[in-house]
C-alpha cells in the first residue's frame, strides 16, 4: 500500500460559511486511504478547517479528523442560533440562503461602513474565539509532525503577510487569519497587529512549495475567479471587488509557479533545485455562483450540510477524473494566468 500512496499538499481558501464546502472536500479526501496529506496552508475559514483537520488526525486518525470537522461546524451553527444575522421569512419561503433581505444584516452592513469595530464592539467580543479555544487542542496541533500547517494573516502596519506555523500556532493565530477589518478589531500578537490573511494570501502557496516535499498541490477554491454576470448594484460591485481582492495574491502565486514550471521545461533547470509543482484544483464555482456574499454569514446547519454535500460531490467528480494525475502531471493548468506575462524565450519562439 505504501508504494501506491500519493502525497499531496492542500491549499484552503477562506470564505466564511462557504468554508463548509471545504469541509465536504476534506471529508471525502479522508476516505481515500492511499492519499497522504503532507502540508496544509489555510486562510480564515480555510485555516480553521486546516487546524481542526490536523487536531483530529493527531488525536484519532482519519475518522477522528472527520468527526472533528463535523463537530467544529456543528458548534459554529449552534453558536450562531442567537446571532442577529438570520434569513427573513421570505428568504426561507423562497429557499434562498442569502441574508440580503435580512433587516439585521442590512442594518449592520450600513453601520460597518460608518463605524469601526473599535466603536461598535469596544469590548472586542468574539464568540468564535471561545468556540475554537474549547474545541482545538493547540498543544496537540503543535506537536503534530505528520502535517505541516501554515496559517496566513496580514500585518496591519507593514502590509506584509505573516505565516504562523507549528510549534507556535495559537487560538490568536487563527483569529488573526480571520479578522476582517470591518467586523473585528485587529488581533495583536507579540506587539504586532494582524487582519484577515486573505488580503495577502488566500491562501499562501509559497510555504507549501518551499517547505514540503510533495509536488502535488491541490487548491480548494471557494472564492470564484470568474463571474458571468456584470455587477450593477452597489452591493454587487462591492462584493465582486472583494472577490477580486481576495484572489489577487493567489493569482500572483499561481502565476509564479507556472512561470517557474516553464523555466524548468524550456531551460532544462534541475528539478531537485527548482521544483516543478503539479497543480490541481477542486472548486465549487458553479455551485457558489448563485450565492450572494451575505450567505457567507449564514450558519444554519441545513445550509452548512448543503455546502458540505456539494463539496463531497465536487471531490467525487475530481477524484474520478483526476486522481490518476497525482504524481504524474497537473490536472489544473490555468494558462490564462500567463497571457500578459513575460515568457521564457524558447517558448515564445515555439521551441
Amino acid at each position: 500500500m505504501n508504494a501506491k500512496r500519493k502525497t499531496i499538499e492542500l491549499a484552503l481558501q477562506g470564505g466564511g460559511s462557504h468554508g463548509a464546502l471545504t469541509w465536504g472536500v476534506l471529508d471525502r479526501l479522508l476516505e481515500e486511504t492511499d492519499l497522504h496529506i503532507e502540508g496544509v496552508s489555510g486562510t480564515s475559514a480555510g485555516a480553521m478547517n486546516a487546524v481542526v483537520l490536523t487536531d483530529g488526525l493527531e488525536e484519532g486518525g482519519r475518522e477522528g479528523a472527520r468527526a472533528a470537522l463535523e463537530r467544529f461546524w456543528r458548534a459554529v451553527s449552534d453558536g450562531a442560533k442567537n446571532s442577529p444575522f438570520q434569513r427573513d421569512i421570505w428568504s426561507r419561503i423562497n429557499g434562498t440562503w442569502s441574508l440580503d433581505s435580512s433587516p439585521s444584516y442590512l442594518f449592520f452592513d450600513h453601520l460597518s461602513r460608518v463605524f469601526s469595530p473599535y466603536e461598535l464592539n469596544p469590548m472586542n467580543l468574539n464568540p468564535l474565539r471561545d468556540l475554537v479555544a474549547d474545541l482545538v487542542d493547540f498543544d496537540r496541533v503543535n506537536r503534530c509532525t505528520a502535517i505541516k500547517l501554515f496559517v496566513t494573516a496580514t500585518n496591519v502596519r507593514s502590509g506584509r503577510p505573516k505565516i504562523f506555523r507549528q510549534p507556535d500556532l495559537t487560538v490568536d493565530s487563527l483569529m488573526a487569519s480571520a479578522a476582517l477589518p470591518f467586523m473585528f478589531q485587529a488581533v495583536e500578537i507579540e506587539g504586532e497587529a494582524y487582519w484577515d490573511g486573505g488580503y495577502l494570501g488566500n491562501p499562501a502557496l509559497y510555504p507549501l512549495v518551499d517547505e514540503c516535499d510533495a509536488r502535488d498541490l491541490v487548491l480548494v477554491q471557494i472564492n470564484p475567479f470568474y463571474r458571468k454576470e456584470l455587477p450593477r448594484s452597489a452591493r454587487e460591485i462591492i462584493n465582486r471587488l472583494n472577490e477580486i481582492t481576495f484572489n489577487t495574491s493567489l493569482v500572483k502565486e499561481l502565476r509564479s509557479i507556472m512561470l517557474l514550471r516553464d523555466l524548468i521545461q524550456t531551460e532544462g533547470l534541475e528539478h531537485e533545485r527548482y521544483r516543478d509543482m503539479r497543480l490541481h484544483c477542486i472548486h465549487g464555482e458553479d455551485d457558489l455562483w448563485p450565492l450572494e456574499a451575505s450567505s457567507k454569514l449564514n450558519a444554519e446547519w441545513e445550509y452548512l450540510c448543503h455546502l458540505r454535500d456539494l463539496g463531497r460531490q465536487r471531490t467525487d467528480a475530481w477524484l474520478e477524473q483526476n486522481k490518476h494525475a497525482l504524481g504524474e502531471h497537473s490536472s489544473f493548468d490555468p494558462d490564462w494566468l500567463l497571457e500578459d506575462a513575460v515568457r521564457p524565450v524558447q517558448r515564445n519562439k515555439g521551441v
